[in-house]
Parts: C-alpha cells; sequence; structure tokens
C-alpha cells in the first residue's frame, strides 16, 4: 500500500509539473505573439500558444489540459474586455486544442510526420478544423461585450482563425522535430557543411523578404531543399523561419503588403504562409514515405538472397507427397493365378504321381463332395472363404 501510495504521488507530481510547464510555455509564446498584434493588442496573425497547446496534448496527452487553461487565463487577463468575456475566451482557448487533439486522434495521427496521411491530418484536421472553435468564441465574445464593432467582425474572425491555424501548422512540427531530435552520429563533413549553407540561405532570404523587394516566393525553393535533403528536421523549421519573415514584412508594410488594407494583407499573409508550410510538411512526408518503402523494398530483397543462398547449399529439397486428389488404388491383391483344363490335368496327375511316390496316404482319407470345389473357389476368388469339412458323425451301431 505504500509503494502504491508513492507512486501515486510521483505521478500526481510529474503532472503537476507538466501542466505547470505547458502554462509557462503558454504564457511565454503568447508574449511573444503580442508582439505582432493587429486587433486591440490580443489578434495576432500568427498565434505560437495555439500550436505548443496541441504539440503538448498529441506528446503528454488530455491530462495536461489545465495547462492550456492557466496559460490562455495569464495571457488574456490583461486585454480582457471583461470577467465574463475573458471566461468565454479562455474557454474557447482552451477547446480549440482539445478539439484539434481529438480530430487527430481518431484519423490514426502518428507525431512522426512520416506519412502523407499524417500531414493532410495535420492541416485539414488539426489547423484548419480545431481552431474555428477558438476564432469563433473570441471574436464573438469581444462583438458581445463591445470591445469590437459589427462590422470588424469578420476581419478579426479571420485573423484570428488564421493565426491559431498558423501556430498549428508551423509550430507543432517544430515541438515534434524537437522532442525526437537525437544527436547524429558518424556524419560526414559534406552534410555539415550542407547545413550551413541551409542555414546562410535562411538568413539571406530573410534579408530580402523584410525589405522593400517583394521576392517572397524565394523561400519556397528553401523549403524544397530543406525538405528533401533533411526531411522533417529541416522542413519545420524553415517553414517557420520563413513565416515569421513575412508576418514581420507584413507588420512593417513593405513588399507585397504595402498600401493595401487589413483584411487584404491578412489574406495575402495567410496564404503565403499556409501556402509554405503545406509545401514543407507534404515534400518532408512524400520523401519520408519514400524512403520507408525503399528500406521495406531492400529487406525483402535482402531476405529473398539469403533464401536462395540456403537452397544453393542444401540442394532441392524432395516435394512432399500429394494427399487428397486424384484416386488412391489401394494396396493391389493377389487373385491367384487363374486355371485352364491343361493346367489343372498336368497339376494333377503331377500331385497325384508325386503324391504315390513319396507320401503314403493318409488312413481314412476320404473327402466330402465339394470340397476340392471349395479350394478351387478360394484360389480363384479373393474374397471368397474356404469352407470347413462338415464335422463327422459318429457311425450308429445300429
Amino acid at each position: 500500500m505504500t509503494v502504491a501510495r508513492r507512486g501515486g504521488l510521483r505521478r500526481g507530481d510529474v503532472a503537476a509539473l507538466e501542466i505547470c510547464a505547458v502554462a509557462a510555455l503558454y504564457y511565454g509564446s503568447a508574449e511573444l505573439g503580442l508582439l505582432q498584434q493587429l486587433v486591440r493588442s490580443q489578434v495576432t496573425p500568427l498565434w505560437p500558444p495555439t500550436g505548443i497547446a496541441v504539440a503538448a496534448l498529441l506528446l503528454r496527452g488530455p491530462r495536461i489540459w489545465p495547462g492550456i487553461t492557466l496559460g490562455a487565463l495569464l495571457a488574456n487577463l490583461a486585454p480582457g474586455p471583461s470577467y465574463a468575456g475573458l471566461f468565454l475566451i479562455v474557454v474557447g482557448n482552451t477547446l480549440a486544442p482539445l478539439c484539434s487533439y481529438a480530430l487527430l486522434r481518431h484519423a490514426g495521427f502518428r507525431p512522426g510526420l512520416d506519412r502523407l496521411h499524417d500531414a493532410l491530418a495535420l492541416i485539414c484536421l488539426g489547423a484548419f478544423t480545431g481552431t474555428l472553435v477558438s476564432a469563433t468564441a473570441g471574436s464573438g465574445t469581444l462583438v458581445l461585450t463591445g470591445a469590437l464593432d459589427t462590422d470588424r467582425f469578420w476581419p478579426t474572425w479571420w485573423v484570428w482563425w488564421t493565426g491559431d491555424a498558423m501556430g498549428v501548422l508551423v509550430v507543432t512540427p517544430v515541438l515534434l522535430v524537437l522532442c525526437r531530435a537525437r544527436l547524429p552520429r558518424h556524419v560526414p563533413p559534406s552534410r555539415w557543411a550542407e547545413v550551413l549553407l541551409l542555414l546562410a540561405a535562411t538568413a539571406c532570404v530573410g534579408v530580402i523578404d523584410t525589405s522593400s523587394t517583394p521576392l517572397l516566393f524565394l523561400g519556397f525553393p528553401l523549403l524544397i531543399w530543406a525538405a528533401f535533403r533533411f526531411r522533417l528536421a529541416g522542413a519545420a523549421p524553415a517553414a517557420l523561419a520563413v513565416s515569421i519573415f513575412a508576418i514581420i514584412a507584413a507588420n512593417h508594410g513593405s513588399g507585397p503588403f504595402a498600401r493595401h488594407g487589413m483584411l487584404t494583407d491578412m489574406v495575402t499573409l495567410q496564404a503565403y504562409n499556409g501556402s509554405s508550410a503545406l509545401t514543407a510538411l507534404l515534400v518532408a512526408a512524400a520523401v519520408s514515405e519514400r524512403d520507408r518503402s525503399q528500406r521495406e523494398i531492400a529487406r525483402a530483397c535482402g531476405h529473398l538472397a539469403e533464401l536462395v543462398s540456403r537452397l544453393s547449399v542444401t540442394g532441392p529439397q524432395p516435394l512432399p507427397p500429394t494427399t487428397g486428389s486424384g484416386h488412391d488404388p489401394g494396396p493391389r491383391r493377389d487373385s491367384g493365378p487363374r486355371r485352364d483344363s491343361s493346367s489343372s490335368s498336368s497339376s494333377s496327375s503331377s500331385s497325384s504321381s508325386s503324391s504315390s511316390s513319396k507320401a503314403p496316404p493318409r488312413p481314412d482319407s476320404r473327402s466330402t463332395p465339394g470340397t476340392g470345389l471349395g479350394e478351387e473357389r478360394h484360389h480363384s476368388r479373393s474374397t471368397y472363404r474356404p469352407v470347413a469339412p462338415p464335422s463327422r458323425r459318429p457311425a450308429d451301431p445300429g
């Protein structure tokens, strides 16, 4: 009983630490995301806390949901319109990642993101479907409490929804990669040189994207390079970096975001961020799936080669007898030689001569009629049993 209590306390302590860690990460990432706020210091085009919440649920399970609620409360406490509005916003921010988690679990999502099925599930279910709850609850609460005009509901809803969706698309894959990351061993120097070259290219693309030159499309070759050469470990950080560069350019009104309204800028920004995230995740998943198929084919070829080598050493094995097919004739029965008249007469004469010369006649060797016939039938038909001679009755003395 004491050991069980200690185990329960330890599990409870670990769960409490995980909840506190999730709350701290949620609040810290919310403060970073609000640096690029667009509406009431509360709506941002990239909301990292939602991505952190979905990743925490996928990695640690639904038991850490109080950490999401606590983090959302701390993040919205200052800009909250009222206590009732704050409560509704916190509920929406908690339910959105829980809905995304439930949809992903139902779809058979694997955190490795090494299948096209997993990438599509994260995009369609985790990012674009589950976050509808928080966007609708948050924007509706702002309108109902009078903190937002009615005519600004849809622009606010769009920015809120796409911000949460981008948080799932670009932040969740990075956290899943970090949790599975291991220190590489036996890596050739050329591979490290390629990593450094990719980092330098990413920095150059960031400088160009945040300048007045509208060259955001330069991020797509970078994403394809990272996905093909480094799979998800390179594609996820590259997508996050490209999205941050685009958000900075949109906030400063530079490049393709100059001289446009907020709704137009947000549509352009989130379309670009969504396209870059989709490209990175889908290409990385397709390449990983191809590599897994090649490994399975190589393993099957290895097994086949081993089988052929064994057969060449041991030689061909005899085939087992087939049973159950065709008609089994069974053991042949000897029906005995057939006797014709000549053979019968010759055999009888020879037997009589041999009996007269060799063996003296037995006393009382009378035979009953039919005995020879019975013996003849016994030799000619295999299924006929010899007839026993009838018992002799004692002679009547009278």
